[in-house]
């Protein structure tokens, strides 16, 4: 497995394997590997002949408030796990090489960026989507790996691919879950042992939606009622939003509803989480690629 630094350097090799006739899948990450980062390594390897993983904690999409500065990192636990999963390349860059001076380029895919998270955390979706541009201008992927806990995320990686007339095949996997439901998260790492309890109940709040929704339940505030009633009851949790939207375009949804998204962002003490359930569609993999 090869390191390398320099987005230039990345460009080359990448552009090596295309004339080779060699597909390259891609997994952008943040670094500070979980299961969840794990499993789309492993996806990328049944998709790809060469797998490239990158590192990089993007100081675009961390507002002035945020935890950029704390946020989790190990570069060297995070390449030994990288080698076990037979990863070719992991490209780690510096934030000097991606963003140098009088940086000034943005992407930003104005509707999706709105709700949920996007209206809580202003700015970051723009970052988001300016470095996962910059990765794909980087790396040159064929396909390109996401994790569907972030969904709102895939989605709008989903459409600048698709507005940008970007060849890249864009595929969401299922959110990987602890054994007691708890979504895996590199932030789960801030949380001490009382708030790890606590935070069981944004996945047993979805649950209780989901298993009325499969009972016959389908009014869109009952079912929120539902999810929300359970996580309110857990006093170190602090609910930011809960709500059910459309899973194709996250417009609101209202009365009965036949499928949907139910998405929510809460505070564990000072540790922000997001979760989400789909409702109404079992989850395959070839509903959830686009290319």
């Amino acid at each position: 497995m090869e390191v390398v630094k320099k987005p230039k350097e990345m460009q080359t090799k990448a552009e090596e394997w295309r004339k080779s006739g060699l597909r390259i899948a891609f997994v952008p990450t943040m670094g500070y590997f979980h299961e969840g980062h794990l499993s789309l390594m492993r996806e990328g390897k049944k998709r790809g002949d060469v797998l490239v993983v990158s590192i990089f904690v993007n100081p675009l999409q961390f507002g002035p408030s945020e935890d950029y500065a704390r946020y989790p990192r190990d570069l060297q636990r995070d390449l030994q796990l990288a080698q076990k999963e037979g990863v070719d390349v992991v490209f780690a860059p510096e934030v000097e090489d991606m963003y140098g001076l009088n940086f000034q380029t943005f992407v930003e895919v104005t509707e999706l960026q709105k709700p949920l998270c996007g209206e809580k955390r202003p700015g970051h979706f723009k970052g988001v989507a300016t470095v996962v541009a910059k990765l794909f201008n980087i790396v040159k992927p064929h396909v390109a790996i996401f994790g569907l806990k972030d969904y709102q995320q895939y989605l709008i990686i989903k459409k600048m691919v698709e507005d940008l007339n970007m060849d890249i095949e864009i595929v969401g996997m299922p959110t990987v879950r602890e054994k007691d439901g708890l979504a895996a998260s590199s932030r789960n790492a801030y949380l001490n042992s009382e708030e790890r309890k606590a935070a069981l109940c944004l996945f047993k709040g979805l649950s209780e939606a989901k298993k009325a929704f499969l009972a016959g339940e389908k009014d869109a505030n009952r079912l929120l009622k539902i999810a929300r009633s359970v996580i309110e009851s857990e006093p170190l949790v602090r609910l930011e939003y809960l709500e059910l939207r459309d899973p194709d375009d996250l417009r609101p949804l209202e009365g009965e509803v036949e499928r949907g998204l139910i998405a929510l962002a809460a505070w564990v003490g000072n540790t922000r989480l997001i979760d989400n359930m789909l409702l109404g569609e079992d989850y395959r993999a070839e509903d959830h690629a686009e290319g």
